[in-house]
């Protein structure tokens, strides 16, 4: 297919994307330029902005016959009937798998017609239908539009549902207003905008007014479109045919995850029924990792460390730099064994990373032996598909075959043989370099087996390739050591991956919003069926301040996975890499979490039993009150509630706590903070307390317990404590300890007592400590043996207001500066003139946009967000990619490196425009000026007008300065790269549309965009408008790089003096596109 397409007959003032099939809603204005005032310039006629309530189409792909075939014969020919009429209607519906889940599909040929399911362990259990409820009828009924190549569900729901879910996504927490797209995608240094990132689940859970909760599923591996811009209305839209699955409604959310659970979950002889594997104990402690640790010596100085500053650490991990030249199941050195016994000696595990991409060497001994079996996934000529990734160029295991996924299972099971404790598996989208779309071909072939849907293509595969690289590696794990349980970490997965491993949020950022954003993404993966879960604590690109990492480890200490990961070329991020006052703070954390993990662990024993999640939001303590649904910095452990302040200047305790109704006590461990969260327990709640161990490997059963009580209004609570081995699957035949206990106050007397035991270990003989809570952190203490009853006597209710008020005063006196020692702010650097110079970014944010910029090096743009589409354009770190300007003609020339200081900053007040001005001095004296605003009187528009400007040039050179060209140089985000192209008609009235695959092109003279050009996102439904001075604008470039285009405007190439300077004006604007 000819991406690049070319049509002279068009005249220049037409669309340029009526004659390709995408039809602009409003018609395309023609450009008219003032003046306004010096190096500014104002466009007239403003393009009609894309308003909040427009629904853009569907993703509307141009060659994709394939997408809807049911299955394919051995030479990959469509099997399933063609050239069916679009249809439209209620959906049929048939009750599967238990009371209250219901299967949905078009009619009786697509469900015939459906793939196999490989969201439910079992698929027998999607097309059965339950015969004791033949007469059930489902509370809500999804209507349906279909044809052969796509289909649309839509399922209306009651005004005021809230919604959340849909996987790992970014952004806000309740999801009303987003859409995202199921496409698993290495999506380095994400935004709250982006679309598609590592995962996919392309579900949907649903919280009525009432509280009670319905969830939804679209049982499809393919690509699909998760709507939910329209309030209350879910809606999917993918290649047919695939079935709805709805849970529910029932009377909570927990109840629908639990439901969800019994489709997803894993039940074997040698493991109990529950949605997530059971984690060995020592995998719930910290972990420190990093890309890389650059020699076994750094290792075990890091390992050291720990030990020596007395913080809490289990695990340390080792990325992909250990290899033999990036070769998976390869050491660079002989054996680590020396390595992996000093790390066990001293109380660490030890987890390796192994990625997909296999390299194409013959002599290897990885290579070959795929090889041998034919175990490559294959390009359409039928030869194994090459990819370049880390070790150069690479062929990759197709894990849709049973044979090979006992082969890579092997090779793991002699792996572990090196003393390996766990397996990272990363990369298993399956990331691409070098390719626009970050990932192989879509026409690839996958000889699959049946069950999983057989011979198909990429793109049938492509969202599930990293749950089953996941399953091979657990199995490998699984088989090294029958009875030990393995620890998996994978980054890609789909809906049912927690039943192989656990996973984090991928390549972050080191900035306060990704921490905010941190807490919501590991709440959603919990609502969508993985409650094991964390983001890289401090941020994984980018260096992090003392003050933001010490807060994400107090934050994330709190997390169900927790772990510290930065990359290379960043600042250390060790626990004691920021100063004195930050490693105390993450060693408080810690410290906090080890003395929760017997909260913890039992909190995943009910997760692996009962498919409740382990972290969850603040509403599920009450799910009838909508003032708790949109919480996005506190979130709670079974019943302990987490509040945290993601600002940087704002303490905890300064942030406005709305808790559920009923009791909350707040705690401490007598380490109250300014930079810890708050903790608080539900009235009503035992939670089992341990010692704060350094490594899990030092506690022991026999070690005193402690148990932390709030009453109810009824002067009662319970609670629960799970003891097994930590690392085996001996509790599945029973040897285990499930303790239930209970306290009741009676007569002014609490009792404390065990109300019921499971399992067939015996009650070790040990002290227990009663903490029995009484608000503002004040508590009556109690010692006994544990199993004996314990009784507190009450004091009066004058003599408990006493207490309560001395231990708020002792509390305000913890968090006291004296006591509590803040973690400082990151000065701001000084500019020239005392101008602000800062890495903190300034915000623009009026009418549709909102904009970061940094004015530190290179005064980037790192990110512009159209607000009424939800579309994040372009996103990056503070000191790479981004919006740029350069001086020169060479990439990265004098402009992205120097330090740029604000001279102007206009806020919107009183109707007034939203605007700011930063220069930059490139040498010889001549500055490089930016002035970017939003406009009053077009709040659609995003202005930038730029100028390189002599500011001092010496009178020895005539006035004028060295040769410069100013070349605008804006990195966009491509979120579906394969249905994104950039449109523009010439001044000689050429028409073009230029695809990825055309690869670079450069434009000048009359070939040059008459003043505008479009990046149009046909599955998003919308275009970024960028319009130019033609005058100005001497060469325009595209560059397509790995998932980002550059749309550079480049001026002439002259040099400048005071009354001569180089300007490029330019605007952005977002139009609504549609698929004709």
């Amino acid at each position: 297919m000819v991406r690049f397409h070319l049509s002279t007959t068009a005249t220049a003032t037409a669309s340029p994307l009526h004659s390709h099939g995408v039809e602009l809603v409003a018609p395309f204005p023609l450009l008219s330029l003032t003046p306004h005032h010096r190096h500014r310039h104002h466009f007239q006629l403003p393009f009609p902005s894309l308003s909040a309530s427009t629904s853009s189409p569907r993703c509307s792909r141009r060659k994709r016959a394939s997408c809807s075939c049911k299955m394919t014969d051995s030479q990959g020919k469509a099997t399933q009937p063609a050239g069916r009429d679009v249809r439209s209607g209620d959906m049929i519906f048939q009750p599967i798998l238990e009371k209250g889940v219901f299967r949905f599909d078009c009619s009786a040929d697509d469900r015939a017609a459906a793939f196999p399911s490989v969201s439910f362990v079992n698929a027998k259990d999607r097309e059965t239908p339950i015969t004791n409820a033949a007469e059930a009828v489902p509370t809500f009924i999804p209507t349906y539009q279909s044809g052969s190549e796509s289909q649309t569900v839509q399922l209306q729901l009651p005004a005021g549902t809230s919604f959340y879910g849909s996987g790992e996504v970014s952004g806000q927490l309740e999801r009303t207003g987003k859409r995202v797209f199921t496409w698993n995608t290495d999506a380095w240094g994400y935004g709250p905008g982006t679309t598609s990132l590592y995962q996919s689940h392309p579900w949907v859970l649903a919280v009525l007014p009432n509280g009670e909760a319905i969830g939804v599923l679209a049982d499809t591996t393919k690509r699909c479109e998760i709507d939910l811009s329209t309030e209350s209305v879910i809606k999917f839209v993918a290649p047919s045919f695939y079935p709805i699955i709805s849970f529910g409604p029932f009377p909570s959310p927990a109840a629908v995850l639990s439901s969800l659970s019994h489709a997803i979950a894993l039940t074997a002889v040698w493991i109990c029924t529950g949605t997530v594997f059971m984690p060995p104990k020592w995998s719930l402690g910290y972990h420190q990792c990093r890309w890389s640790y650059d020699s076994d010596l750094r290792v075990r100085e890091v390992a050291k460390t720990f030990r020596e500053k007395g913080i809490p650490c289990d695990v340390i991990w080792m990325d992909i730099d250990y290899m033999d030249g990036f070769r998976c199941f390869t050491f660079d050195k002989a054996s680590p064994s020396s390595l992996v016994k000093d790390l066990h000696d001293n109380g660490f595990k030890a987890i390796w990373m192994l990625d997909p991409g296999i390299k194409h060497e013959q002599g290897y001994f990885i290579y070959d032996s795929g090889s041998k079996i034919d175990g490559w996934v294959q390009n359409t000529n039928g030869q194994p598909y090459i990819g370049e990734v880390w070790p150069g160029p690479c062929v990759f295991p197709d894990f849709t075959q049973s044979k090979v996924r006992s082969w890579w299972a092997s090779l793991v099971r002699d792996f572990i043989s090196n003393g390996v404790d766990g397996i990272w598996n990363d990369m298993n989208e399956p990331a691409v370099f070098k390719t626009v779309t970050k990932t192989m071909p879509e026409s690839n072939v996958h000889r699959g087996d049946d069950d999983l849907g057989g011979r198909q293509n990429h793109l049938h595969y492509h969202n599930v390739y990293g749950m089953l690289m996941a399953r091979s590696t657990f199995e490998g794990m699984k088989s090294s050591n029958e009875n030990k349980r393995p620890f998996v970490l994978t980054r890609a997965g789909f809906i049912g991956s927690q039943r192989y491993a656990a996973t984090w949020t991928g390549d972050n950022l080191s900035n306060w919003e990704h921490l905010q954003m941190s807490i919501s993404m590991v709440l959603q993966l919990g609502l969508s069926g993985q409650p094991l879960s964390g983001p890289d604590l401090g941020g994984f690109a980018g260096n992090a301040t003392p003050k933001l990492f010490g807060r994400w480890m107090g934050i994330g200490a709190m997390f169900p996975f927790c772990r510290g990961h930065s990359e290379k070329g960043t600042t250390d991020h060790e626990p004691w890499s920021f100063g004195e006052e930050c490693e105390e703070v993450c060693r408080l954390a810690l410290r906090r979490r080890y003395r929760l993990l017997p909260h913890i662990y039992t909190l995943f024993y009910m997760s692996h039993t009962m498919g409740t999640p382990v972290a969850t939001p603040t509403f599920f303590a009450d799910p009838k009150d909508p003032s708790l649904r949109n919480l996005e910095n506190s979130f709670l452990l079974g019943s302990l509630l987490v509040y945290s302040s993601t600002v940087s200047d704002q303490a905890t305790h300064e942030v406005k706590h709305i808790l559920p109704h009923g009791i909350w006590m707040r705690f401490d461990f007598d380490d109250a903070h300014l930079d810890l969260p708050t903790l608080y327990l539900q009235g009503g709640s035992i939670v089992p307390l341990g010692p704060p161990y350094q490594h899990v490997g030092e506690s022991n059963v026999s070690d005193d317990l402690t148990i932390l009580v709030a009453l109810d209004e009824n002067g009662g609570a319970k609670g629960q404590l799970f003891e097994d081995d930590g690392d085996s699957y001996d509790f599945t035949k029973g040897e285990y300890l499930l303790t239930h206990y209970v306290a009741e106050l009676k007569s002014s007397v609490v009792t404390i007592k065990v109300s019921k035991t499971e399992g067939l270990w015996k009650r070790p003989s040990r002290r227990l400590h009663v903490h029995l809570l009484l608000g503002g952190g004040a508590k009556l203490v109690a010692l006994g043996m544990d199993g004996d009853a314990i009784q507190i006597a009450m004091p009066t209710a004058l003599d408990v207001s006493e207490l309560v008020s001395t231990g708020e005063k002792q509390y305000q006196k913890r968090l006291g500066k004296e006591s509590s020692k803040p973690i400082p702010d990151v000065k701001a650097d000084t500019g020239p003139k005392g101008a602000e110079l800062s890495r903190t970014p300034v915000e623009l944010k009026s009418g549709d946009w909102s904009v970061q910029i940094v004015p530190w090096i290179g005064g980037r743009i790192i990110s512009m967000k159209h607000l009424p589409s939800g579309t994040q354009w372009l996103h990056s770190r503070i000191d790479v990619d981004g919006y740029e300007e350069y001086s020169g003609t060479e990439y990265r020339s004098a402009g992205c490196s120097e330090a740029y200081s604000v001279i102007e900053r206009d806020l919107v007040h009183a109707g007034e425009e939203e605007s700011l001005m930063l220069e930059g001095d490139i040498g010889g004296g001549v500055i490089l000026q930016r002035h970017v605003s939003i406009l009053k009187d077009r709040p659609q528009v995003l202005q930038i007008d730029s100028g390189i400007i002599a500011r001092s040039v010496g009178a020895g050179s005539g006035g004028f300065s060295r040769l410069v060209c100013l070349r605008v140089h804006p990195t966009f985000t491509l979120l579906h790269p394969t249905e994104t192209f950039i449109s523009f008609t010439s001044i000689d009235g050429t028409k073009r549309e230029i695809w990825p695959d055309a690869g670079d092109q450069t434009y000048q003279g009359n070939q040059l965009p008459n003043g505008e050009w479009m990046l149009v996102d046909k599955c998003l439904g919308v275009g970024l408008v960028n319009r130019f001075k033609v005058e100005e604008v001497y060469k325009c470039y595209i560059h397509w790089g790995t998932g980002t285009v550059n749309l550079e405007l480049w001026s002439e190439d002259r040099p400048v003096s005071k009354q001569s300077p180089l300007t490029v004006s330019h605007q952005y604007e977002v139009a609504r596109v549609a698929s004709s």
